[in-house]
């Protein structure tokens, strides 16, 4: 279908009573997680009378739902043509990691050279106290580990003093989320993640910034190929599938 064709589409008004509004957030939730978990796949279609069903409740939350993701990237509509699980577009992907690289190693940077102020200092000690700890105190939960680790990078570009860096970054790690989550799918992935963001947070405060740079390029990059050939193999899972 064409792109041009891409809007939001029109619904009939909902046979059921409205559900409060605890249950939108509810439906949006599980949306999202279904949309992360592949269990509706990238390319898939469908209709909001589909998804009411599939969750037990009125078009009503399920289309609200729906625009919200929409306005997340993780869906589009189609012009009385339902709605589609946005496709994974890689380029697009390595754009953004790119992006992601060029803001991470700046703040990085900057805080292995640059004075701290108390707020900043006290963040990077937060992060300190997670992540410098020894083996037998990590994490082991791949969606815990997920969440801080999304934290972590993000409170390192917070720490460096640049509201609108961060705010970037922030977009840029809402649209990899789907991608990067799949990082920790394997038990090693972990462990790495744990002694890799040790390494980073060592090398800021040693106040070595070309070593903290090389550090975390290798560490986004090492990410950005294993999401990659998890991501594929998901992908072709799903094809194999059918």
């Amino acid at each position: 279908m064409n792109p041009s064709t891409l809007m939001t589409p029109t619904v009939k008004k909902a046979s059921r009573k409205a559900e409060p509004a605890s249950r939108g957030v509810e439906i949006y939730g599980r949306l999202r997680e279904d949309i992360f978990e592949f269990r509706l796949a990238p390319g898939e279609r469908f209709t909001e009378s589909e998804l009411a069903e599939r969750y037990q409740v009125s078009r009503t939350p399920v289309r609200e739902s729906l625009l919200r993701l929409q306005t997340e990237g993780l869906v589009r509509g189609y012009f009385r043509s339902g709605w589609e699980v946005t496709p994974i577009d890689f380029a697009v992907f390595d754009h953004l990691y790119e992006l992601r690289k060029l803001i991470e190693v700046h703040a990085v940077r900057r805080l292995a050279t640059g004075s701290l102020t108390a707020e900043e200092q006290a963040r990077l000690d937060q992060l300190t106290a997670l992540w410098l700890v020894p083996s037998e105190q990590r994490l082991s939960d791949a969606k815990q580990v997920a969440a801080l680790d999304e934290a972590f990078h993000t409170e390192l570009v917070g720490s460096a003093g640049n509201p609108e860096m961060l705010r970037v970054h922030r977009d840029v790690t809402d649209r990899i989320r789907i991608m990067r989550r799949l990082d920790f799918t394997y038990p090693e992935r972990i462990s790495c993640t744990y002694d890799e963001h040790a390494a980073i947070l060592q090398a800021i405060l040693r106040h070595k910034p070309d070593q903290v740079e090389l550090l975390i390029r290798t560490h986004i990059e090492r990410s950005q190929q294993e999401t990659r050939k998890i991501t594929l193999h998901r992908l072709l899972s799903l094809k194999t599938a059918f």
